[in-house]
């Protein structure tokens, strides 16, 4: 057993219980943060002269030559480690004897671990923003190429009025938007180094904070050092960000997967994204639509465990904390592989213009339409909407459509109908009168669009 404490023991740990409290299993992917972080920190004991600059590349020496041999697989992350602080260390101490003993003067392994997590999380938040601008990009794409597709807007599931593809599409666009700003206020939350604070209050060797925080592109050092040991904010929220995201992965992909079935055909959805049955020949079913929606309810498993181990812990560091590794790792490859294939999935998508079109002709997506007509004649909204009201339940009796309706029957109902009624209800007039910003109109949407293309540019990682 390779560990970084002992002396005040005389017994030895029980087998089990070594296995229980050691992380090494999940924690080795944070090998190169801890290399990072431990380079920034010898970097700055030299500096302040608490060791020598002989010492200092001695170390960087060490911990480059075992970085080498783990990428070769000439080294092995084993169990026979505690955690992966300790197997860096052991390692270095054997390969370059007392000097790998400095590497931790004045730093726990407390404000180390912190240190890890947080600079893991922030690449990976950092890599999540760069997966969200390009669904944004993807999505853009598809608005320009489907400005003017129609299809039927939907509310409780039943057709209400026509819409674009675009201005679908539109909408997921706004919710990944928000995703992309919420990454950038985490960042810029989370952005303060811990390391320094020690196991909970400080130490006392000279150290620079503030210098080791600049080497490691952080904003500055954090200014509590019990908060600092203590701290998983920045995880909550970066994972709570990924649960809000998962959610609108999950929705869309709820829509393809309506989309996709034999009733609504408006999507077809590529070979490489569709799996097969093992019983019915003819079965194409959109199994990683299904999976993103499957994975949602997992990733906010992992938001709820960390929540619920962090609520009853004092102040300061608990082995509690340890716990917020699996769950945390978890929800961050769930949620980063679904955006990626949905994404890739998306792009793929063939969208049947023509079914998707027919369909918003039917069910009757311009009766609303139909009634601002009236209101324009100057009947009052509400007599109008009774009035379509009993057109509709006409036309459903008669099964038609109430474009279908001559004159004189529009006219039985209310003697405000003529003919240029079919103009006023016509698919693409209903569509393209909304011109207000929001709306599906194409003027609205280029308008929109431009946003769009200006929030994507301006965007800064």
């Amino acid at each position: 057993m390779a560990q970084l404490w002992g002396g005040r023991f005389q017994g030895k740990t029980d087998q089990l219980a070594w296995d229980f409290n050691a992380s090494i299993s999940f924690d080795k992917r944070l090998l190169e943060a801890d290399v990072r972080g431990s380079r920034a920190h010898v970097t700055m004991l030299a500096k302040q002269g608490i060791i020598t600059d002989e010492d200092k590349e001695a170390i960087f020496k060490g911990l480059d030559s075992i970085m080498a041999d783990v990428e070769s697989g000439k080294l092995s992350i084993t169990t026979e480690y505690e955690d992966v602080h300790s197997f860096i260390e052991a390692n270095l101490i054997d390969r370059i004897g007392d000097a790998g003993k400095k590497m931790h003067t004045g730093r726990s392994r407390n404000d180390q671990v912190a240190l890890d997590m947080r600079l893991y999380t922030r690449d990976k938040v950092k890599e999540t923003q760069e997966l969200i601008i390009d669904m944004l990009k993807t999505l853009l794409d598809l608005q320009k190429e489907h400005i003017d597709t129609y299809m039927p807007g939907f509310t409780h599931l039943q057709k209400a009025q026509p819409l674009t593809l675009a201005h679908h599409l539109g909408a997921y666009l706004e919710m990944f938007k928000r995703d992309a700003l919420r990454m950038k206020d985490i960042y810029k939350r989370m952005n303060y180094c811990p390391l320094g604070s020690g196991a909970l209050a400080g130490t006392t060797y000279n150290l620079d904070r503030e210098y080791t925080a600049k080497l490691l592109d952080f904003d500055g050092p954090t200014l509590n050092s019990m908060d600092s040991v203590a701290d998983r904010d920045y995880l909550l929220e970066y994972m709570s960000a990924l649960a809000i995201m998962q959610m609108h992965l999950s929705r869309f992909s709820e829509e393809v997967i309506i989309w996709n079935s034999n009733e609504y055909q408006f999507v077809t959805i590529d070979d490489a994204y569709s799996t097969g049955s093992s019983i019915m020949p003819q079965k194409k079913n959109p199994d990683i639509a299904e999976l993103v929606r499957g994975k949602t309810g997992r990733i906010y498993g992992d938001l709820m465990s960390l929540l619920t181990t962090m609520k009853g812990i004092p102040l300061a560091y608990n082995k509690d904390m340890q716990e917020d590794k699996e769950v945390a790792f978890d929800a961050m490859d769930n949620a980063l592989n679904c955006l990626i294939l949905f994404t890739d999935m998306l792009r793929t998508l063939k969208f049947n213009k023509e079914v998707m079109q027919k369909s918003a002709m039917n069910g009757f997506t311009n009766a609303t339409d139909a009634a601002d007509y009236l209101v324009v004649k100057g009947v009052p909204f509400r007599d109008a909407h009774s009035v379509i009201g009993r057109i509709v339940l006409h036309c459903i009796d008669k099964g038609c459509a109430i474009d279908d309706l001559d004159i004189d029957t529009l006219k039985s109902f209310d003697e405000h109908f003529d003919n240029d009624i079919y103009d006023a209800i016509s698919l693409k007039t209903c569509v393209e009168k909304r011109l207000t910003i929001g709306a599906p109109g194409i003027s609205a949407m280029e308008k929109v669009i431009a946003v769009n293309e200006k929030f994507i540019e301006d965007y800064k990682i």
